[in-house]
């Protein structure tokens, strides 16, 4: 019976291929009606969506559909075309991605001045607001609400999700006129001219994924330089040149919302009961089951270039304190563009859950050897862009550039300086310093 269901539910399909569509729908209405399997149920509702044309009836099969089976693919993303939430005009064919644009191109960008006297806007290290550097007007940004996620079905039905920076972006500076190339990998600039601030408008472009959360920046350049000084002394590091001033930016980081289940099977020894103080058989039993899997907010980098010292700083930072994206808050900092698609680093995050769910489910599961997992049923349900505040500068020492970052939130500061022993610190503090230049700095 459930061999007759699965052909029925194959002719329907190729009826639907065909353009039969009335045909198809009585194939696959009995298809529904024979099997009792939930991946023939799923395929078969998927179809009749497919060939049904009133939005409420299509609507119905997509969710009967999703009812069988969360993680159906097709299903979740004809949905979101339904929703309106996906043009259909924007889906591509995985299988013939298109590559990046080269050369130029013109951007939108937005302009950051003051609504009243028509100055400079800088954000203030308050982390909430903007302030006139000529009339001190301020404005307040963002607001005290969670970030919202994305879909991750309907980013990767597009070519932002596996979208990389373009090479260069021009702009038209709408303060003096003047037109400049910012960098590919970054968000925000000011006009060499006139100095107005300007912002990429990311989902204006098509091109690339907008940012959807930001932590603003806690501290200005001033306490960046004090905490510099304070980690470098009391690291007793001795800088073999001078040190150059830290600089704040935005550095970008996904984060993945990923459930589902993992398939495993494993054998566990069970002995028959003794009779007459015969001592039982011994059996081997095979069992069959998922673990349930919800993981919250994985977090990778989506910045290749810092990643080694980011990596170790991001669980660091306060995510509960994320906010919603707004570009006001790039006014002063520049923000760099992911260069890690997210489509790789979704497959990063997935494989990741798998092997740490792989190690612990001896453990999570109890009393049964595990002989095989599978991660079939694993899913990205969803995902976010953010932006998180460092202080970033080079530190020369044992002959090469350490790269420093000062966390923009709370002020920690790690770098891929090696450890010193304290011998080694003893005798380098005998020596003197080369941080003396920025000290100055702080008696302003």
């Amino acid at each position: 019976m459930e061999d007759y269901g699965r052909d029925l539910l194959r002719t329907g399909i190729i009826e639907a291929k065909s353009g039969n569509h009335d045909t198809a729908r009585r194939y696959l209405d009995r298809a529904i009606y024979m099997s009792g399997s939930h991946d023939v149920l799923a395929e078969a509702w998927f179809w009749m969506g497919e060939v049904t044309v009133a939005p409420i009836e299509k609507r119905k099969a997509l969710e009967n559909c999703l009812a069988l089976d969360m993680q159906h693919t097709r299903a979740r993303r004809a949905l979101a075309i339904l929703d309106g939430k996906l043009k259909s005009d924007e889906v591509i064919n995985p299988d013939q991605l298109t590559s990046a644009a080269q050369g130029s191109r013109h951007a939108d960008a937005q302009r950051f001045m003051c609504p009243k006297c028509g100055g400079r806007m800088s954000f203030a290290p308050d982390g909430q607001t903007l302030v006139c550097d000529y009339c001190s007007r301020d404005q307040t940004v963002g607001a005290a609400v969670p970030a919202g996620e994305k879909d991750f079905i309907v980013a990767m039905a597009t070519a932002r999700g596996h979208g990389r920076p373009l090479q260069e972006q021009v702009f038209h500076c709408k303060g003096c006129g003047a037109e400049f190339i910012l960098p590919p990998k970054q968000l925000s600039a000011s006009c060499a001219y006139c100095f107005s601030p300007h912002v990429v408008s990311l989902e204006k472009t098509r091109d690339l994924l907008a940012p959807d959360g930001i932590i603003p920046h806690a501290f200005d350049h001033k306490r960046a330089v004090k905490l510099l000084i304070e980690w470098v002394e009391g690291n007793k590091i001795i800088p073999e040149k001078q040190v150059d001033l830290p600089r704040g930016l935005y550095l970008p980081l996904w984060t993945f919302d990923i459930g589902g289940a993992i398939d495993y099977t494993g054998e566990k020894v069970e002995r028959e009961d003794e009779i007459l103080g015969v001592r039982g058989q011994r059996k081997v039993v095979r069992v069959t089951d998922q673990y349930p899997i919800m993981v919250d907010d994985l977090p990778l980098p989506a910045s290749r270039k810092p990643s080694a010292v980011f990596l170790k700083m991001i669980p660091t930072y306060d995510m509960k304190a994320i906010r919603p994206y707004d570009p006001r808050f790039l006014a002063s900092w520049p923000a760099e563009i992911y260069d890690v698609p997210m489509a790789d680093a979704s497959l990063d995050a997935r494989s990741q859950t798998y092997a740490k769910y792989k190690r612990e489910l001896p453990f999570l599961i109890g009393d049964l050897n595990i002989v095989h997992t599978s991660s079939a049923n694993l899913a990205v349900e969803s995902f976010k862009l953010n932006l998180l505040p460092v202080w970033m500068t080079e530190l020369p020492f044992q002959g090469r550039e350490h790269l420093v970052l000062i966390n923009g939130q709370n002020g920690m500061v790690l770098s891929d300086v090696p450890v010193q022993t304290q011998a080694e610190k003893e005798e380098q503090s005998e020596q003197g310093g080369l941080m003396d230049f920025l000290a100055d700095l702080l008696k302003d």
